[in-house]
């Protein structure tokens, strides 16, 4: 039974189908799992073991009727918090907010119950998910399963933790600057942000995507089978499409594959990072790829400016609740927003015009390339206990110089492992595609996963480095 929860969702949809196992069994699995963990790891909020095994239940009966409702019913699933399930309130990690149950599903949720897979949970994530690590007032301190004085990053915290833990094959987070891969990058997982509008999601935004979070690339591809289906909430959605995402070969021969070892603003790469990163190249490039310096676009004046406007945001959103409501929130929020009060309104807008640099010189630079490749993020993770590497409100995005600008663009990015530190922490590669070509990116981060060097086992119980 505890080697249960650490079978794939394609595993699991083949065993299921063979009438070898039922999802029953594996969601007591995944829920034992859960029981032992949790305590140390505090990734979800609102388990529902009975509703859990209700579904599993109604799953089993249909896999032995032949009625099953694709490959992920019965399936363990976890939902960011951020995503709203009928019935579930969303703290959008926050002690500020008020616990209303949500009274219907987003549109992600509902493509994965449609599908039949079993809501386990939600996930946590930070204050109003704008925090890089697991940091909340209002849940437990999330924590990484590699050691558990680390983060998992953010705002995916849960998220990706869970996907490490084992507690079940599929995740679903969110990613507005880096959400989906920070998390996987530290916690040695893969996460895919899609193109913008690929999975629809409701409310929409600049930048927002929601994507799966797995073991393998695999999972992640069968995912978007379901998560891709168009919804009409989401307004800024892109048209349906028929797209083979179980078509994961791309010849490498001939590829043009951009390296970015530098940002172009931000904390500087550290070496075992870049070393990793500079591996992987190298292995592309005796596959076949032709692998070439990508220079960086991305500037202080971008991220500044993007900063800007999304302190505004914030401190509108926070104007907006009760004064007592307001002051529960992290300090540290408090204090990263409310920088933004006096600002006027040309500096506002001009900081929202980053927006449209980053799409336009971030454009000219990706035509020579159909994939670039970086490091997630410049360093492994951080301290469990700081909201971000520089525990600085003033300097909150010096970390996610290599994801934020591809939120900008629309571009399908990814993060996949590729090393470990000294200590043992995982490194993450950073794949971007060219937009729209989602199934390029899973296919390139397929072949990765082929190529690299044999993985570490997972974690197996919780651990405290020094």
């Amino acid at each position: 039974m505890s080697e249960l929860p650490d079978l794939t969702a394609t595993e699991l949809s083949g065993l299921y189908a063979a009438g070898s196992l039922s999802p029953v069994e594996v969601t007591h699995a995944v829920l034992a799992r859960i029981e032992a963990w949790e305590p140390d790891l505090a990734a979800l909020w609102a388990l529902d073991a009975q509703a859990a095994l209700d579904a599993a239940r109604a799953s089993e009966a249909r896999w032995r009727r032949g009625e099953a409702l694709g490959p992920l019913d019965g399936v363990p699933v976890t939902i960011k918090e951020l995503i709203a399930t009928r019935g579930v309130a969303k703290p959008l990690g926050s002690a500020a907010s008020e616990l209303v149950p949500e009274p219907v599903d987003a549109p992600p949720a509902a493509r994965l119950r449609e599908a039949g897979a079993v809501i386990l949970a939600k996930t946590t994530s930070p204050d109003f998910g704008m925090l890089s690590s697991g940091l909340s007032s209002f849940h437990k301190l999330s924590r990484n399963p590699w050691d558990l004085s680390k983060t998992p990053g953010g705002s995916s915290a849960g998220a990706g933790t869970a996907a490490a833990a084992g507690y079940g094959p599929l995740h679903l987070g969110t990613d507005i600057g880096g959400s989906i891969r920070l998390p996987a990058g530290w916690c040695g997982i893969y996460g895919l942000k899609p193109s913008n509008g690929r999975i629809p999601i409701d409310p929409p935004y600049i930048g927002r995507c929601a994507g799966p979070m797995t073991r393998t690339v695999e999972d992640a591809a069968l995912a978007m089978t379901v998560l891709s289906a168009p919804d009409w909430r989401d307004y800024m959605s892109l048209p349906p499409a028929t797209i083979a995402w179980d078509d994961l070969e791309i010849a490498l021969k001939g590829l043009r594959i951009g390296l970015m070892l530098d940002a172009g603003v931000g904390s500087p790469v550290e070496p075992e990072v870049a070393e990793a990163v500079t591996e992987a190249a190298r292995a592309f490039e005796s596959a076949g790829a032709i692998v070439e310096p990508f220079a960086p676009y991305l500037t202080r004046e971008m991220l500044d400016g993007l900063d800007l406007f999304w302190r505004t945001r914030s401190l509108n959103d926070l104007d907006a609740l009760p004064p007592e409501r307001a002051e529960r929130a992290l300090p540290y929020i408090l204090e990263w927003a409310r920088a933004a009060r006096g600002a006027d309104g040309i500096s506002v807008y001009r900081g929202f015009n980053q927006i449209q640099r980053m799409r336009e010189l971030g454009g000219k630079a990706f035509q020579p390339f159909d994939f670039v490749i970086s490091p997630t993020a410049p360093a492994p993770a951080f301290d469990a206990r700081l909201p971000s590497p520089t525990n600085d409100p003033a300097r909150p995005f010096e970390h996610i110089g290599f994801t934020v600008a591809f939120n900008m663009t629309e571009q399908p990015a990814a993060s996949i492992n590729c090393g470990y530190t000294a200590e043992g922490l995982p490194i993450g590669l950073q794949i971007v595609g060219r937009r729209f070509d989602d199934r390029g990116v899973l296919a390139l981060s397929r072949v990765w996963e082929r190529l690299r060097p044999a993985q570490r086992p997972w974690p197996t119980a919780p651990f405290v480095g020094t």
